[in-house]
This record gives structure tokens, C-alpha cells and sequence, in this order.
């Protein structure tokens, strides 16, 4: 008796799941500027979907016209099967945490995570109950009495996560939500407010410009740039089999070479290059024809670097004079110069510790660059 598959950590597979968040069509427009340019996406119940690109791409205006500060020009927005085109902003099942925080100076810790139950009108007794199971989840029940010029970045930072959540939105807009922290704190906290949003079920959507932050957050990223959606996919997706020079350049380092297909099999390609003088051996196909010009994407921790020629002589390999050397503790970075002037950027750990103090790679050394054939992606935009 055959399964049906289990899509409940990615529903976005599942071809009966219903979107919680759809956009249709979306385009926004200041005067003669284009901000968000006919973008269609479907986000999940439950996901923690990141909005990710460069200033100006369009991504915190396509989160304010979900929150409902702006209105599309053209297209439609639904949450939860309802169209949004006229549905101002306190009226929409949404809560937006700003970059700034925005908490009150005068009030408590308490009294700036109940703001918003008050206002409502709701009983005193559940308020006090809400904020109190509110504070325990942030952790912050003992600052309760503190005003925010008392706290730190990233206590502040949970006082206005527990602010909009109290309230039970069904979806979170988070903009540049970590931004003000420092990088220790910052990583520590993504952790946090994935652990809470896990707890809760809200769907969140945060928009940044970190990618480390956004293949650390979420379920799936939205990579954006000059108002349009470049790839939609799950961080490893994103990662390791980007849609274009644009995306692999965005997300980590990638090192690009421009060549042309020589071989196409069903289960293989060979692009040759000029510079570096080499054949990439690639082990699976594509559908593009042989002669083409293409541009092969290649990540640095997929290199190895050493002063042997690798013992397989069917090796993708290529040798080259070391330039530059970044040591930095864990990893070592090498730019290594491959014919007349392309450099290559290499990754690599440092197992084991040199006897001597010396380098096992030096300045100004010729070292063989060898890489997987699975390793390389093929791009044609």
C-alpha cells in the first residue's frame, strides 16, 4: 500500500495546499518609478518567508501593501482566502514590527507589550494573563517594571516581538527585524525568533537585506531585485542551484567563468574555457544546445586547493599562483590567480593545526584546484 507524501514542513509541494498569503499580479507605482513590477507569490501558513534583496528592490514596499500602508496599483492581495485591496490596515489579521521598534518611552516593559490589548478594550484580567504568558515566551518576565532606555538592544528587540504578537495576529510582517543588533546578538536572536515562531504557528514574513539572516531564518527566501522576484526556493535551493549570475552572486560568494558547451549528453556536460584554459565535466545534462555560450557558477568551499596534482586524472583540475591568503581561524581563504588574470576564490577548513607555525599554503605558490563534478552549476542568464 503505497503513501500519499507528508507535506506538513513544506505544504508549498503539496499541489491541494491552499496559500495563506496570495499575490496576484501585484505591480506599485510612484509617478513614473516602478517599485514592484507584476509580482505573483504564494506564501504558506506557518512559513517563515524571507523577502531578500539590495536597497530599493522593492521588498519593504511589497510588505507595506501587505500590511495595508500602501494600496497596489494594479493586482490584488489575499490573506486568508479575503481580498485586501480595501481593507485598510487595523482591520487586516496582521501585525508589523518596525526596524525602530517604536516602543514607548514613557511605559513599562508590561505596559508597552498590553498597549495594544488596552486599546482594544479588552478585560484587564486577560490582559495581565496574556502579558504574562507573553513575557515568559521572550524571556524578559523579570524586566517587566524597566522602561526601554533600561534594556538593551536585543531585550528591546523582544519587547516589540511580544507587543505585536500579543495581540494574535495570524501574520507577522517583520521589517529588517535584527538590524540593530550586533552581529553576536544578532545570530543568537535569529535562533530565538525562530524557536518562537515555531511555537506559535504565526505566519511570519521578514524582509532583509542579510542573507546569512535570511538562509538562517526561513522555510523559503524570495530573492528581489529592480522590483521583480529573481527565484523563489528553500535556502539550499537558492544556495546551491541559483537561476542566474545575479542570484549566485547575491547569496554567498560564487566564482563565475564564461565558456561554451562542447558536449551534451543525457547525463553529462563539458564547457570549455578560455580563461582559465580549462573543461568543466559536469554530471548531469541541460537542455541547451551545443556551441552555446553559457557562464559556469562554481562556490569557493567546493574547491580543493593543494600543492599535488590530484591522483584521478579525470578530475576537474586547474592550476594557478596564490595571490592572496585570509586566514581566519576556522577557514582559510585563498585567491588564487588562473591564467592571465581570472581569480579564483577558494574556501577551505583548517583541520589540523601546522606543526611548525607555517602555513601548509603559502604566498606566490603554484597549488592544483580540483572540484567535484556535481559541484558546478550551469547558468545562461
Amino acid at each position: 500500500m503505497s503513501h500519499s507524501p507528508n507535506y506538513t514542513d513544506r505544504p508549498w509541494l503539496d499541489p491541494d495546499a491552499e496559500p495563506f498569503i496570495k499575490v496576484q499580479s501585484v505591480s506599485k507605482h510612484f509617478g513614473d518609478f516602478t517599485a514592484v513590477d507584476s509580482i505573483d507569490l504564494d506564501i504558506y501558513k506557518g512559513e517563515l518567508f524571507c523577502l531578500l534583496g539590495g536597497s530599493g528592490c522593492g521588498k519593504t514596499t511589497l510588505l507595506r501593501m501587505l500590511a495595508g500602508f500602501e494600496t497596489p496599483s494594479s493586482g490584488s492581495i489575499l490573506i486568508d482566502g479575503v481580498n485586501m485591496n480595501d481593507v485598510p490596515p487595523y482591520e487586516r489579521p496582521v501585525n508589523m514590527m518596525f526596524q525602530s521598534y517604536a516602543l514607548f518611552p514613557h511605559m513599562t516593559v508590561e505596559k508597552n507589550v498590553g498597549y495594544g490589548l488596552r486599546r482594544d478594550g479588552v478585560a484587564k484580567d486577560e490582559i495581565e494573563q496574556r502579558v504574562e504568558e507573553m513575557l515568559a515566551m521572550v524571556e524578559l518576565t523579570q524586566f517587566r517594571k524597566r522602561k526601554p532606555h533600561q534594556l538593551s538592544g536585543g531585550q528591546k528587540q523582544r519587547v516589540a516581538l511580544a507587543r505585536a504578537l500579543i495581540k494574535q495576529p495570524k501574520m507577522l510582517l517583520l521589517d529588517e527585524p535584527l538590524a540593530a543588533l550586533d552581529k553576536r546578538l544578532r545570530v543568537q536572536t535569529q535562533y530565538e525568533l525562530m524557536n518562537i515562531q515555531d511555537k506559535l504557528g504565526v505566519t511570519f514574513v521578514v524582509v532583509t537585506h542579510d542573507q546569512e539572516e535570511a538562509m538562517t531564518l526561513s522555510t523559503r527566501i524570495a530573492v528581489m531585485d529592480v522590483g521583480r522576484l529573481q527565484q523563489i526556493g528553500t535556502p539550499t535551493e537558492i544556495y546551491e542551484f541559483p537561476s542566474s549570475r545575479l542570484v549566485a552572486n547575491f547569496i554567498g560568494n560564487a566564482n563565475m567563468f564564461q565558456g561554451r558547451i562542447t558536449e551534451n549528453g543525457t547525463d553529462h556536460v563539458v564547457v570549455e574555457c578560455k580563461d582559465p584554459s580549462c573543461n568543466f565535466y559536469i554530471d548531469h545534462g541541460v537542455s541547451i544546445a551545443e556551441g552555446t555560450k553559457v557562464w559556469v557558477s562554481l562556490r569557493p568551499e567546493k574547491i580543493r586547493v593543494s600543492k599535488q596534482a590530484p591522483d584521478d586524472p579525470n578530475t576537474n583540475c586547474t592550476r594557478g599562483m596564490v595571490n592572496d591568503i585570509g586566514y581566519l581561524g576556522g577557514t582559510s581563504t585563498y585567491r588564487v590567480l588562473v591564467g592571465d588574470e581570472h581569480i579564483v576564490e577558494v574556501t577551505s577548513p583548517n583541520l589540523n593545526r601546522p606543526k611548525d607555525g607555517n602555513p601548509p599554503i603559502d604566498w606566490d605558490e603554484e597549488v592544483f584546484l580540483s572540484w567535484e563534478p556535481s559541484s558546478t552549476v550551469v547558468l545562461t542568464k
